[in-house]
């Protein structure tokens, strides 16, 4: 009798996840598992509820219900200690336009108490990775948008973490800059798990293990991307099915 395999450990867990404004559910009663070594794609239309489940698991908001885990850490009583394992790169997120890549990921650096020696050979790695040697002294209000996600990868991996939280990395960029990006996340998740929010399908086909896709707040999917052919002719088609919207396509 062949021996059961163990399943992996649980990295990012949303354990009944509802957010609420007044009468309105951003999110609602939103569960999933993202286990170690996975990289899901978490799938939906635009004001699905995404990026407020995001940062509900990464300890930006507070949930109204349910639970937020990072690496077994509850995300609202033990952060520090989730946040230590986290590495998180929000839509649009905030660059500081006058420092330059080099100033933002020592100034980072500092703030995460990575020691002189050990915020060296970060910041040398995360350059590497991201490709961001042609730009380190440039201001970042000068740099392309494909740039500029490069430095927000960058910081978000400037500490090592176990787990990277991405939402919507490429939106915006061109068909190339979205390329470099696809190569990065491939690199990547070979070593972290990684959850990666989109509305572009493409994103799914290329790179994801697993699919989670949300809609008006719920969970309507949570499989592999076969799965998902046996909802519609082809991803589009399954997409509308479980939307009711048609996908966006990158450009």
């Amino acid at each position: 009798m062949s021996e059961s395999k163990t399943p992996a450990k649980p990295m990012i867990e949303a354990d009944h996840l509802s957010k609420f404004y007044g009468p309105f559910a951003a999110s609602r009663d939103v569960s999933f598992t993202v286990r170690e070594g996975e990289l899901v794609a978490f799938l939906g239309p635009n004001g699905a509820g995404k990026s407020t489940t995001m940062k509900m698991l990464t300890g930006y908001i507070a949930p109204s219900e349910g639970e937020a885990r990072i690496a077994g850490f509850n995300m609202l009583s033990e952060r520090i200690e989730g946040s230590k394992r986290l590495g998180y790169l929000p839509e649009n997120g905030p660059l500081y336009p006058e420092m330059t890549p080099l100033s933002m990921l020592s100034f980072f650096a500092d703030a995460r108490g990575l020691s002189p020696a050990y915020r060296k050979e970060r910041i040398e790695a995360v350059v590497e990775i991201c490709d961001l040697s042609t730009v380190m002294y440039k201001a970042t209000s000068k740099l392309s948008k494909g740039f500029k996600q490069r430095v927000g990868m960058a910081q978000a991996l400037l500490h090592e973490p176990d787990v990277l939280i991405l939402d919507e990395p490429t939106a915006g960029l061109d068909p190339n800059q979205i390329r470099e990006v696809r190569r990065t996340m491939r690199r990547l998740s070979e070593t972290k798990t990684i959850l990666l929010s989109t509305h572009i399908l493409q994103e799914v086909e290329a790179m994801a293990d697993r699919v989670v896709m949300i809609n008006e707040g719920r969970v309507v999917y949570n499989g592999d991307v076969a799965g998902l052919y046996e909802r519609g002719t082809d991803l589009d088609d399954a997409f509308h099915n479980l939307t009711g919207q048609a996908a966006v396509e990158a450009s």
